[in-house]
């Protein structure tokens, strides 16, 4: 049989590569997740859900000061900062929420690196009345502090992931590991669009959500759908959430944004679909494109941006940059501080450090676009939890003598 054919399969990517014991496990979510999308009520229980607990419809905001200083193409930012939990990730997990409730099971586990989906999993374990287990590799708890500490309030237990380089990847691995010994009351609340088969296809359709509204909102205020849509991608799934709205309109061009880090001649960086230090592999449940050396041996990564520090990528966007769908390109962790400098004073409004990676290579293009076009930059998240990280970038004084004396005020306490 052509593998792509096989259920769980985009072209040559994808694929469910487990070990045997947690073969029934798949065959049950697997189950579940196909009569849920077989079942109208569900999608109409999950929209209802996210429009009265997690402030659905999320905004498509005009950037007229932005559009302005280009001069090109009217700028839109679809706002999923504004999303519950301050980024795209309520979308997957409270969708995952309902699903696990279906299952009947009491506990869920899940992987982070910015922390979103980790505060996203946390508040849904809260809502729904779970016990939560989250594995954070220790470089990223480090760094993302404050997501922790609200994980940890909202009652889940955050475990620090040592091995590795202590970052996404290790997270996820951790996670699995867990799964293999809990898997009878235990579900796996993957964050992103990669992992074995149904994870990809089920995270892709809660995030589709983002890409519906878009669509919609375009429309209606635009008169006309965009030329060009932007989004980051770690693991992808903001990226296929909103271009899910445009898949089938050949004329709007797609454009994913990956982790340029430190350039991609230094090594250091997380880009999977641009470069040359990527190829084809099978790891964590799947087959993509990974960063690896010639052994085989997974790579460690780069970026400012803890969400994007991954060294895979989604199947379905693998697939989609293989049919030239999605046209891929890298922004630097410079070219990140600069986008996010001049959105923050120009437009009031603060992205997440993954996010500014899709506003760099959208404000490089949108000058080269006519004044009656438009393009949309999806803001997968807010930057307020990237303080730390940012304040460093910029070595900001008053808040190193800010951090300093709290220190200190504790130390003494």
């Amino acid at each position: 049989m052509d593998r792509s054919m096989q259920k769980g399969y985009f072209g040559r990517w994808g694929g469910s590569f487990i070990p045997e014991v947690l073969h029934q496990t798949f065959v049950e979510l697997r189950r579940a997740y196909e009569d849920a999308r077989q079942d109208p009520a569900f999608w109409q229980e999950y929209v209802e859900l996210m429009a009265n607990y997690s402030c659905r419809p999320t905004p498509l905001t005009r950037a007229d000061n932005l559009s302005r200083h280009f001069g090109g193409a009217q700028i839109f930012i679809k706002r999923e900062d504004l999303n519950h939990t301050g980024a795209h990730k309520a979308n997957n997990v409270m969708g995952q929420g309902l699903l696990v409730r279906r299952m009947g099971k009491k506990r869920v586990i899940a992987e982070t690196g910015a922390g979103q989906h980790g505060v996203a999993t946390a508040t849904m374990a809260a809502r729904f009345g779970f016990d939560c287990t989250i594995y954070m590799g220790e470089e990223d708890v480090a760094r993302q502090r404050p997501n922790v500490f609200w994980m940890e309030k909202l009652g889940a237990t955050v475990v620090p992931v040592k091995d590795g380089a202590r970052t996404l990847k290790d997270a996820i691995n951790e996670a699995f590991r867990d799964w293999v010994t809990s898997m009878d009351d235990t579900h796996y609340v993957l964050g992103t669009v990669c992992g074995p088969h149904p994870f990809p296809e089920m995270v892709a359709w809660f995030q589709s959500i983002i890409g519906q509204e878009a669509r919609l909102q375009i429309l209606e205020q635009h008169g006309r759908l965009p030329e060009r849509v932007f989004a980051c991608v770690g693991g992808g799934s903001n990226a296929m959430g909103i271009f899910q709205g445009f898949l089938d309109d050949a004329e709007v061009q797609l454009v994913g944004v990956e982790a340029g880090g430190k350039g991609l001649d230094t090594g250091e960086h997380a880009s999977r679909m641009v470069g040359d230090r990527a190829a084809p592999g099978v790891a964590q449940g799947y087959k993509t494109m990974f960063l690896q050396d010639e052994d085989g041996q997974m790579l460690d990564t780069h970026s400012i941006a803890a969400g994007l520090d991954y060294v895979g990528v989604s199947p379905i966007l693998a697939d989609l940059g293989d049919s030239g769908r999605v046209r891929f390109e890298a922004a630097t962790d410079r070219e990140v501080l600069e986008a996010l400098t001049l959105t923050m004073r120009s437009e009031g409004i603060i992205p997440a450090l993954e996010s500014a990676h899709a506003f760099v290579q959208a404000f490089k293009e949108a000058p080269q676009m006519d004044a009656d076009q438009a393009l949309i930059i999806n803001m997968s998240g807010r930057g307020d939890k990237d303080i730390f990280t940012i304040a460093h970038a910029f070595d900001d004084p008053s808040w190193k003598e800010f951090i300093i004396r709290r220190g200190e005020e504790y130390a003494g306490r």
